[in-house]
């Protein structure tokens, strides 16, 4: 198969939700209907059940929500799948934004009874921003919930995006049946299933056919008789462009717990959606037919197989055709690698990948240079920089009590740090051994314990440290730190990448510096990294 159609067949994307909404609930149930998994688990499932494929780490599994990205990829009707699960958590969004940059679409979970939540909002904003398609699915029509016109006023008002309900629910909590298709205008009703585990049984029909007919009560055919025919009247219409540009989001209704309209969504999706599309370096398009082969690095994660005890870099292709064992520029360092020990992704499950094409996710093994947004192509004119930087919020000290461990304790962390969730400061003047760690939220602390306890054997303690904003200083200025009027409480320190910051303990702080240095500008956003410099 030619690298054109290859590419054409790939489609790669998120889910996007406000925690509890059902983001990795919709996940399991669209491996269920993709035929990559036979019987569907939940990540709140009692112990005899079988726990989500796609929260692969315990701790996902004991506080029931997910903290880590994973990548799943399964074919589907002649379709390869590239689909990302995100952190739900507020503390991972950071993970969450990364993730974005490596999708085409997103897949929008509401909960129906909520609407949209300030998590949704948030990262709809981002995909917004980026031009990325929005499909959105209205979860939990199972359970009471909001009028599903006011659910379509409100994403359209609130989020200023125009909405297509590609299909439309009949009933509503226990009495919800089924969904009428507006596009083919056919009925489906759904049987339920024991726990969601398999496919619901679904009969399929003209909503006038009189099987279809019977199994609706008068009250729910006239209301929804009533709403469809005001759809059509005063709703928007369907414009496949509009979708693909970002100004219309397709709207689905259905329960992902239930299986309810989950089929419909994927093949929805699939129809609907877009291949992979070009990225831009330096203003200029690389489409992904681009002979040279490119991609970046937007995830690192050390020890999802316990057997192995390594760190794999979560790859985006961009163009061309990727083959193991191809040598590759590394943007970073100007140096050559060869790209041997890659591996097609399932959760913590890896399988080794001779070639991969635009679009698709692998992880490559062994490379502890590789960082988060690295470029990796056969051209060095190509380099990324897709990956969106954020300031951390949160900070503490993190010590090692047990000076026997302080090895597995160092290695931990160094690996850990790595993977960018969490990011080590040093401290101008400081007196303390213990390494101050920062991190948009607090969670991600108690992430970074207990995996040091469970992968490496090493106990920590953490202490809160007394800042909670971080200011970069002015790029390209020679600084003098003794020049500097600084507050009380106020720190100078140096970020991973040698930035100087100033660490504050306050919001009235950081106006206060601002009056003592005042030409002396402070950026939110940390600087782009250094461009290589490359080896010849």
């Amino acid at each position: 198969m030619s690298v054109s159609a290859e590419i054409a067949k790939r489609r790669t994307f998120a889910i996007i939700s406000h925690p509890d909404a059902g983001k990795t609930t919709m996940t399991e149930k669209l491996l269920l209907y993709g035929g990559a998994v036979q019987l569907a688990g939940s990540v709140t499932a009692r112990k005899h059940q079988r726990a989500s494929t796609s929260d692969w780490m315990e701790l996902e599994r004991q506080r029931g929500i997910s903290i880590s990205s994973t990548a799943l990829q399964f074919d589907y009707h002649g379709y390869r799948i590239n689909l990302l699960d995100t952190p739900g958590h507020k503390d991972f969004s950071e993970d969450t934004y990364r993730v974005l940059t490596a999708v085409d679409a997103v897949i929008m979970i509401i909960d129906a009874a909520k609407g949209i939540e300030s998590q949704t909002r948030k990262l709809f904003e981002v995909c917004h921003q980026r031009g990325v398609p929005i499909f959105t699915f209205m979860n939990k029509c199972d359970r009471p919930t909001r009028e599903p016109l006011a659910l379509i006023d409100e994403l359209e008002n609130v989020l200023q995006l125009g909405a297509f309900p590609v299909n439309w629910p009949i009933g509503d909590g226990p009495a919800f049946q089924g969904i009428y298709d507006r596009l083919t205008r056919q009925v489906h009703l759904f049987e339920r299933t024991t726990g969601g585990m398999y496919r619901a049984p679904v009969e399929v029909g003209d909503i006038s056919d009189p099987v279809i007919r019977h199994r609706i009560d008068d009250a729910t055919y006239r209301r929804v008789s009533e709403e469809l025919q005001m759809l059509d009247l005063a709703g928007e219409t369907f414009d496949p462009a509009a979708v693909l540009a970002g100004y219309t989001t397709p709207v689905f209704f259905g329960s992902a717990m239930n299986n309810f309209g989950v089929q419909l969504l994927l093949d929805g999706f699939l129809q609907h959606s877009t291949p992979p599309r070009p990225r831009h370096v330096n203003g200029q398009p690389i489409a992904p037919d681009h002979p040279a082969f490119s991609g970046f690095i937007f995830k690192i994660q050390a020890n999802m197989d316990p057997r192995h005890r390594d760190r794999i870099a979560f790859l985006r292709i961009v163009s061309g055709r990727f083959e193991r064992d191809m040598i590759a520029h590394h943007s970073r360092t100007g140096k050559k690698v060869r790209l041997s020990s890659s591996h097609k992704l399932f959760a913590n499950e890896r399988e080794t990948i001779n070639e991969a094409f635009p679009g698709d996710i692998i992880g490559i093994v062994g490379h502890d240079e590789f960082g988060i947004g690295d470029t990796l192509t056969t051209d060095p004119a190509i380099e990324y920089r897709e990956i969106p930087r954020f300031p951390p919020e949160s900070f503490a000290y993190l010590r090692n009590p047990s000076t026997a461990k302080y090895k597995q304790f160092r290695k931990g962390l160094d690996q850990l740090l790595q993977e960018g969730v969490i990011q080590q400061l040093h401290l101008a003047d400081n007196t303390s051994t213990a390494p101050l760690l920062a991190a948009v939220g607090p969670l991600q602390f108690e992430v970074v314990q207990y995996r040091l306890q469970t992968e490496y054997g090493a106990e920590s303690k953490l202490e809160p440290a007394p800042w909670t904003a971080i200011r970069w200083l002015p790029t390209g200025l020679d600084h003098n730190p003794g020049a500097l009027r600084l507050p009380t409480g106020v720190k100078l320190a140096a970020d991973a990448d040698h930035n100087p910051v100033v660490l504050f303990p306050n919001d009235w702080s950081t106006h206060y510096f601002a009056e003592l240095n005042p030409n002396l500008p402070l950026e939110k956003i940390p600087p782009p990294p250094r461009p290589a410099t490359i080896a010849r």
